[in-house]
């Protein structure tokens, strides 16, 4: 009874689906997240009739043969980088990029790490750091006399320091952009690694070809879609029900074939 095996893939799939989407909702209110879609594929076929086999001898053919699948199974959750909302905070460390490109953090490891969410902060130095304390890239030091500091659209970052008429330039935010965004590792903590899937990252400043510009004093909403996200989960439940039916359905049969056979 192969029912029921295919229908155990059928549960298992709507399962991960149905993790995906709860994820997806968990972060709905999480600065810079980007929502995730798990796609499926059929698994193989048995062919019980190959489908062009002869079938006579005088040449007829098979049209259609008899294939019987053996189910479903996760091909990939890929990562939808549809541009999120911008939303206004009047706190000057915020920063959002309205179109291409990420902003690049330096982690403890030495790696750089990729991020969407611009919510920073200052460090005890001055520096520009994310919410766990990671420097972003290329480092930007506010100093201690600056009565204010403003971010321009492409990255340039300007202080008003005491006893001075002219901004002191202080340094550009640069942002990084991928081939493929969608082949980024999430780390956790909002921050994303490169991988051979994304290709290497293309660096360059805010507002110039390819990339974004870059938005002080706001930040990047979550893409989540709630009535979206709340539509495909009544679905993926749906779906997981028919595959629990399904086994149940077989299980009557096979019941009523042993009882036969008494």
């Amino acid at each position: 009874m192969r029912a029921m095996n295919i229908a155990a893939t059928g549960m298992l799939a709507q399962q991960l689906n149905v993790e995906v989407i709860s994820n997806n909702i968990a972060n709905m209110n999480t600065t810079g997240f980007k929502r995730q879609r798990a796609e499926f594929q059929d698994l193989i076929y048995q062919n019980l009739e190959r489908p062009g086999a002869s079938t006579s001898d005088a040449g007829n053919i098979d049209p259609t043969g008899v294939q019987v699948g053996y189910g479903v199974r996760a091909g990939s959750v890929y990562r939808i980088t549809e541009q999120g909302s911008l939303t206004r905070t009047d706190n000057r460390f915020d920063v959002a990029v309205n179109g291409r490109g990420y902003f690049q953090v330096a982690l403890p490891d030495g790696r750089t790490a990729y991020t969407r969410a611009g919510n920073f902060s200052s460090s005890a130095t001055g520096q520009l750091v994310t919410e766990d304390g990671f420097v972003v890239q290329p480092e930007i030091t506010v100093p201690e006399n600056a009565l204010d500091f403003a971010i321009s659209p492409d990255g340039t970052v300007q202080a008003i320091i005491a006893g001075q008429t002219a901004p002191q330039d202080l340094g550009q935010i640069q942002l990084a952009s991928f081939v493929n965004p969608a082949g980024l590792e999430a780390i956790g903590d909002n921050l994303l690694v490169e991988t051979a899937a994304s290709g290497p990252a293309t660096v360059g400043a805010g507002n110039s070809p390819g990339f974004g510009s870059i938005n002080q004093n706001y930040v990047e909403s979550s893409n989540v879609n709630a009535v979206f996200e709340i539509s495909a989960l009544i679905i993926a439940q749906r779906a997981y029900e028919m595959n629990s039916r399904v086994i149940s359905a077989a299980d009557e049969m096979m019941q009523a074939t042993s009882q036969a056979l008494r």
